[in-house]
């Protein structure tokens, strides 16, 4: 896809990456960037809470394992700001 495409209906190129396509973006006709769904690796702890629950586990975490939980995932949500190149 072109720069000129890619800008004009951006919801329609990620629609397309998460049907798991991935996209060259080109620059007078020329590649300059890849957009490709984010690799994630292990399982969502929804997932892995949601399973310890059918199996009535009874593992109890510590108290604090919540908060550092919600500390790791909020951390994950901000934006990313690479440094700055000289």
């Amino acid at each position: 896809m072109s720069e000129a495409e890619v800008a004009r209906d951006l919801h329609a190129a990620l629609a397309k990456v998460q049907q798991g396509v991935e996209i060259v973006i080109e620059q007078d006709h020329r590649p300059v960037a890849v957009l490709r769904a984010q690799h994630r690796s292990g399982r969502p702890i929804t997932e892995i809470l949601r399973e310890a629950r059918q199996r009535n586990s009874t593992v109890t975490l510590d108290e604090d394992f919540s908060k550092d939980l919600e500390e790791i995932v909020a951390s994950q949500q901000q934006p990313w700001t690479p440094p700055a190149w000289d």
